[in-house]
Order: C-alpha cells, then sequence, then structure tokens
C-alpha cells in the first residue's frame, strides 16, 4: 500500500512534479498535495489511481520486511529499450500505448 512517503519517493524518482502526478493518476492536485502532507486522506478510489499511475510509469513498491517499505525505479523494459522511449518524463507522463503491456504466459 503506498503511503505519503512512497509516494513522494516514487514521484522523485520519476522526476514528477505534484501537477504531473496529479494529471497521470487523474486525481485533484489539491488531493495529492494533502495526501503526501499527511494532512488529508484521500478516498480509496484516488490513493489506488496514484500508486497505479506510479507502477505503469516505472514505480515499483517494495513491501514491509524488517527494513521498512520502499520504492525503486524498475529497469526500463525490452520494449521502451527498443522504440527509444523514457520510462518517464518530468512533464508529461507515458501515454497508453507507450505503457509496456505483459506478455501472457503459459503455465
Amino acid at each position: 500500500m503506498i503511503t505519503p512517503a512512497t509516494c513522494r519517493a516514487g514521484r522523485a524518482l520519476l522526476g514528477w512534479s505534484q501537477e504531473a502526478l496529479a494529471k497521470a493518476a487523474c486525481v485533484g492536485l489539491s488531493t495529492l498535495r494533502a495526501f503526501e502532507t499527511g494532512r488529508g486522506s484521500p478516498t480509496k478510489a484516488n490513493q489506488n489511481a496514484i500508486e497505479r499511475a506510479l507502477i505503469e510509469n516505472g514505480i515499483e513498491f517494495i513491501p514491509e520486511n524488517g527494513g521498512g517499505p520502499g520504492v525503486r525505479l524498475r529497469k526500463p523494459s525490452a520494449h521502451l529499450i527498443e522504440t527509444g522511449l523514457k520510462s518517464g518524463s518530468k512533464d508529461e507522463p507515458l501515454t497508453a500505448e507507450e505503457v509496456p503491456v505483459k506478455a501472457a504466459t503459459s503455465p
């Protein structure tokens, strides 16, 4: 689950402003600001949207495992490398067409 600290860290790894993340997550800027500062708790839907926007743009959330929760930037996928796309942008999130789709694996 995303926390204010992991949200700020994920956004920083992407080099995104609060405005860019709010736009990517389709949430209000005031909602994101309140969440990141701990002054407000977004609805579950907004919290999920924020987390999903970060994940879809290369952030991996590391669960609590005795050392505390964390975040990291996923390695660029082969799709991004082949097409020359960046894994994130300071101004604009990747479009739906640019987000890599995981290939289905057979059992």
